[in-house]
């Protein structure tokens, strides 16, 4: 494998240099393709790539700025270096990149072209195969983005209930691009104040925050809408103490099942939790990276973006042109297949507490307990990084980032797929092993002698 030549970066000094090879770094790589790319990416795209999540800022400076391929839990950069990859797509795919039933699916519905004037009859047999695994949800709607199946599930709620404001869990990143969450964010450009105060949050895990809300608002919270787990597992009894508030003071209860659907189980989390949503929005693993999402809920709910109802007004629920290309939901009832018959999140979980216990004890023969942690479910985990003090550290986890990029490691989280093996296991240990002597010799001299470059930066911030 290939990872580039040495070569000093604009901002390293000879000093800093010679540094960084005492101290075991592999950091002075070059990306001579992605770099070209980038400077063109950024000319033609706002914030050069089209997910806020997969921007430059979110990386070090010494990092792949574009995947050329897939296949499986690798990845290989468009200057050809491979990686084992723990991003999976932003957790889009599940089984594997490529993963060939699937793709199988797709290419062979594509030959009958993929977007007609009329349904196809995939959808209803599309339709049919999530609702057969989801057995609270009575209709479905498909579109291409979680952001969209959000949305239209508070809209829903707005409709149903007559009320205009709605509660996020404050502790859960993400919900859409639409106003009425990213009004709740610190970047807020070009939302009108009206709109951002109609969105209110609550504390995960607090019951008593939740139904502060309503106490403060009452009569006009139309939904909860909340992730049942991000870290950890909720609360004994937490979920179902929602559900009830939600339905005592007239609200509807939105799961986000974005992440959760696919990989805590072939049911989502409320599978896993037993909790009965009103609504539950999925996406990401849904079609192994093809886009599609979705919007399931009761038959109560949904039927008001129907055509037979007449005791309420039609609710414009959702209308995509591409909502239901016939190859990408080929592709979701290939993949739900593939769970029904395989054992896929039974190795999410095994596969992902090998991969933990590996770490973990890499982390310990270093004695960097206290600085370097894995987080998280087996499925669904993060390296977390902090500094000399033990606080969060952007410029210790881009150390951590590239130095892991470096031994030919992509982990911007640790998120495993279905195709990763004990031998990515032991490849991945043995990248951390090596990272983390680099880390232990930033944590006495400062991480600014060993990154290259600025740190990464958080996402949500009101200027760059």
């Amino acid at each position: 494998m290939s990872l580039g030549i040495l070569a000093e970066s604009p901002n390293s000094t000879q000093a800093e240099l010679e540094l960084r090879a005492d101290a075991g770094s592999a950091v002075s790589l070059e990306f001579k393709q992605s770099n070209r790319l980038r400077l063109k990416a950024h000319r033609l795209i706002p914030g050069g790539a089209h997910t806020y999540a997969k921007g430059d800022d979110q990386y070090p400076i010494l990092s792949p700025g574009f995947i050329a391929r897939g296949q499986g839990a690798h990845v290989w950069d468009v200057d050809g270096n491979e990686y084992v990859e723990y991003g999976m797509g932003n957790r889009a795919v599940g089984l594997g990149h490529a993963f060939p039933e699937v793709l199988e699916a797709a290419r062979a519905e594509l030959e009958h072209g993929c977007n007609f004037t009329r349904p196809a009859a995939i959808e209803v047999a599309c339709a049919e195969a999530l609702l057969g695994v989801l057995p609270n949800a009575e209709m479905v709607k498909f579109c291409k983005d979680g952001s969209d199946a959000t949305s239209g599930a508070v809209r829903l709620a707005r409709a149903y209930t007559g009320r205009d404001m709605v509660a996020i869990c404050s502790d859960h990143p993400f919900f859409s691009t639409d106003d009425w969450f990213i009004g709740s964010t610190v970047m807020n450009a070009g939302i009108p104040a009206q709109v951002q105060a109609l969105t209110v949050g609550f504390r995960y895990g607090d019951l008593e925050s939740a139904r502060a809300l309503f106490d403060s608002h009452p009569g006009r919270i139309a939904c909860v809408i909340m992730e049942a787990a991000r870290m950890e597992d909720p609360p004994a009894g937490y979920l179902q103490a929602m559900v009830d508030l939600c339905h005592a003071r007239g609200a509807l209860f939105i799961l986000d099942e974005m992440i959760t659907g696919f990989r805590w189980g072939l049911d989502g989390a409320q599978g896993v939790y037993g909790v009965d949503p009103d609504l539950s929005c999925f996406g990401k693993a849904l079609a192994n990276g093809f886009s599609v999402s979705a919007l399931a809920g009761k038959r109560e709910f949904m039927r008001l973006g129907g055509l037979e109802h007449t005791d309420r007004p039609r609710v414009f629920l959702l209308s995509t042109t591409h909502g239901a290309e016939t190859h990408a939901l080929a592709a979701c009832i290939a993949n739900i297949g593939v769970y029904r018959r395989e054992p896929v999140i039974e190795h999410l979980d095994a596969i992902g507490s090998r991969l933990r216990a590996a770490l973990e004890e890499v982390i310990a023969t270093h004695g960097l307990q206290a600085h370097v942690k894995v987080l998280g479910k087996p499925c669904n985990m993060v390296l977390a990084s902090t500094d000399p003090d033990g606080k969060p550290s952007q410029g210790y986890r881009s150390l951590l980032l590239q130095e892991m990029i470096a031994r030919g490691v992509l982990c911007p989280s640790l998120v495993v797929s279905y195709s990763h093996t004990d031998d990515d296991v032991a490849r991945t240990a043995d990248a951390l092993d090596g990272a983390l002597r680099v880390y232990a010799r930033a944590l006495e001299d400062g991480y600014a002698r060993h990154l290259v470059g600025r740190p990464s930066r958080i996402v949500y911030r009101a200027f760059n």
